[in-house]
Formats: C-alpha cells, sequence, structure tokens
C-alpha cells in the first residue's frame, strides 16, 4: 500500500517517520508551506516525493492521511475534491481528535473510503512526538472495510487501538483538554501563587509524580488527598483568604475544590455536617 501525506506538521511528520521505520511505503508528501516540506525530508529521506500540491499526493497513494490542523481539513477536503475525478478505493484519514469523519464526507461522493485514526498524546515536537508514539492509545473511526485498514496501520505505530464513535469524538476530546492542556494550566496557575512564597515549581515535580503515579494505579477517586479528605475546614478558610486578590486562582479553587468534594462524598469518609459546611464554605467563594 502506498501512503501519502497532506500536512507536515508535529504530528503528520511523526506519523509519517514510524510508518517508513514499520516498512510501511511513504510515497508523497505535501503541504503549502515549503520550509514545512524541508523538514519533513530531515526525517522521511529522499525517496519520498515532497510537494505543495494535494492531488499529486492523492494520484500516488492508495492511503491519503490528512495530518493538518483541524480548521485546515475542509480546505483540503475540498481541494481534492474539485481537482480529483475519481477516488475509487482510496481510503482517507484524518488524524483529529476532535471531528468525526464526517468531515471527509464530500470525499465520499467520487468513492472514497473514509475514517479517522487519532494518537491519544501531546506532541510539542517532532522528536518527542516519535518518542511517545510506541507507548500510546490510537483511537480509530470509519465503515468495516475502513476499520480493518486503520487497525493494521495503528497496530504498528502505537501501544493499543481502540474504537472510537464518530458522536462521542467531541467529548473525547474534550476529556484529554481537561488531563492534558488544562492541567498545564492549573499548573501554571499554582506556579503563580508559588510566587508569592518565593518558591519554584521545581520542589512540587516529585508530588506531580506522585499524584500521577497513584492516579495510574488507583484512579482519581482512591488518589485524593489534602485537607477536604480529611475536613479540615479551617485551612479551607484560610487558603481562600491567601488568594482573595487572585480571582482566576480563587475561581479554580472553588470549583475544583467542589468537583474533589464530589469525590469525598463517594468515598463516604466525612459526615454529612461537615461535608455540608465545605461545601457552603467553597460555594461562598466570591468569583469577580
Amino acid at each position: 500500500m502506498k501512503i501519502g501525506i497532506i500536512g507536515t506538521g508535529k504530528a503528520g511528520i511523526a506519523l509519517g517517520y514510524t510508518l517508513s521505520q514499520k516498512g510501511f511505503h511513504v510515497i508523497a508528501v505535501s503541504d503549502i508551506n515549503e520550509s514545512q516540506l524541508s523538514i519533513a525530508q530531515r526525517y522521511l529521506g529522499e525517496k519520498c516525493i515532497y510537494t505543495t500540491d494535494n492531488r499529486q499526493v492523492v494520484v500516488l497513494s492508495d492511503i491519503i492521511a490528512i495530518t493538518t490542523q483541524d480548521r485546515e481539513i475542509r480546505v483540503a477536503v475540498r481541494n481534492i475534491y474539485d481537482r480529483c475525478d475519481s477516488l475509487d478505493n482510496k481510503l482517507f484519514f484524518h488524524t483529529s481528535g476532535a471531528h468525526s469523519v464526517d468531515v471527509l464526507s464530500p470525499l465520499e461522493q467520487k468513492g472514497a473510503i473514509l475514517g479517522a485514526l487519532h494518537p491519544l498524546q501531546t506532541f510539542p515536537d517532532i522528536e518527542s512526538a516519535i518518542a511517545v508514539l510506541p507507548t500510546t492509545y490510537i483511537f480509530i473511526e470509519g465503515n468495516e472495510q475502513a476499520l480493518q485498514t486503520l487497525s493494521s496501520i495503528a497496530s504498528q505505530i502505537g501501544y493499543k487501538v481502540l474504537p472510537i464513535e464518530g458522536d462521542k469524538k467531541v467529548l473525547y476530546h474534550l476529556s484529554a483538554v481537561f488531563v492534558c492542556n488544562l492541567l498545564c494550566a492549573l499548573l501554571y496557575a499554582g506556579e503563580r501563587v508559588m510566587e508569592k512564597t518565593g518558591i519554584s515549581i521545581e520542589p512540587f515535580y516529585p508530588i506531580i509524580r506522585a499524584t500521577l503515579h497513584n492516579i495510574e494505579h488507583k484512579g482519581p477517586l482512591m488518589s485524593l488527598t489534602g485537607p477536604l479528605v480529611r475536613g479540615d475546614i479551617e485551612t479551607v478558610k484560610a487558603h481562600i483568604e491567601s488568594i482573595r486578590d487572585m480571582p482566576i486562582q480563587k475561581g479554580i479553587y472553588k470549583y475544583l475544590s467542589l468537583a474533589a468534594l464530589e469525590i469525598v462524598e463517594k468515598r463516604n469518609i466525612l459526615d454529612a455536617t461537615l461535608l455540608q459546611e465545605l461545601r457552603k464554605t467553597l460555594e461562598a467563594i466570591d468569583i469577580p
């Protein structure tokens, strides 16, 4: 099978490189940015064709991965639809975690097989993307024919392959945002509190690692510790007072603590009166 890639961002290059290393024939790559093509060439080598013409990639390939940014997928699809007469038996898949295969639907009118393949991972750069792919869960979507081929591809590049329904993709992607992107935002917000003490984030790395380790082995429900678990309402009040001039941190503290209180309630470790007192204290936090 000849594989083509449209879009040479971090995901596209990492995917192409990994497939090439696994013996797949990555034949052509396209991007409107010629400097990105030069970067791709460093990873994929001289045998691959590099072009700014998406149609050339489609013509040469049996399987085409659209690895552009999400907002550019429809642009690429329209470009292919307008310039290609027949797409019979060609498999197109995108690598978006938020979009279903429906975003590719115009191509189906010309005979294409449609799918989606999303590595559930964060890619800050190409090297780290290549390094983590072997330990990454790969989610795939499509009809039976697409799933069979995508499962074969995904099993070679990732740790485990799982199906995902198209109408669940937004929630699936939002879940990833909560545990990855917003985790970064949470730690940044914590850094701002640390600034008031003159302590950097470095001494906190061991407790962050230990927490993630506990979550991996016990789950979030059983890994929660701290003042809410102990019912230490005076400490909670002291926390709130200490960030009275930090509205963003107050909001984060309020709503994440209310979420944590759900854990406390599920674990049934505090009496109802103390639980209610904690909830009232948190709900009373004024957010400008």
